[in-house]
């Protein structure tokens, strides 16, 4: 149970790591966008429903994973009235047949839905996993994807991450 914990809890770094310098930003900078103000609950609850809307266009059956997002802090913010949300989870397709198919209908049904593909190709793992990394500026949410084909069982490893909020004031990030 600990080796399968702690591979998300290891995915989630790297795949901030990328989604940070990614485009999605409001300018050239390298900077993180603002996401507006929100308590983290509500943050969480949207970006819930943003995972909803990626599990609506893989289109083909299979299970999720059952993962909450998190909070973490906002790079170079008050760490008390700044933060992000990051929600990572998995898709096993009921058959691994539907991986392929999965990873190709999000390429093409995600920018459709305002999200721009960013990178998309082989990963330089010796598996040459599939990843597919887009932005999307008016929900100021990037989502980091990679097809794990030769996993057992295989699956789709998603990593979303949000732009920087701000709580309302007088309170401060509920940390979850």
């Amino acid at each position: 149970m600990k080796t399968k914990l702690s591979a998300p809890l290891l995915a989630v770094p790297f795949a901030l790591t990328i989604l940070t310098g990614c485009s999605m930003t409001d300018s050239d900078s390298d900077e993180i966008p603002s996401a507006g103000t929100s308590t983290s609950s509500d943050a969480s609850d949207v970006m819930e429903k943003v995972s909803s809307g990626i599990y609506d266009l893989i289109g083909v059956r299979g299970k999720t994973s059952d993962t909450r997002p998190g909070v973490m802090d906002c790079s170079g913010k008050d760490a008390k009235t700044y933060f992000r949300v990051f929600h990572p989870w998995s898709f096993y397709p009921a058959s691994a047949s539907d991986l392929s198919v999965a990873m190709e209908r999000l390429k093409t049904e995600l920018p459709k839905k305002g999200w721009k593909i960013v990178s998309h190709g082989p990963d330089t793992s010796k598996n040459k996993n599939i990843t597919l990394i887009a932005d999307n500026d008016k929900l100021k949410v990037g989502v980091h994807i990679v097809q794990m084909a030769k996993n057992d069982p295989p699956k789709l490893s998603l990593d979303l991450v949000s732009g920087c909020y701000k709580v309302p004031d007088g309170e401060e990030v509920e940390r979850f």
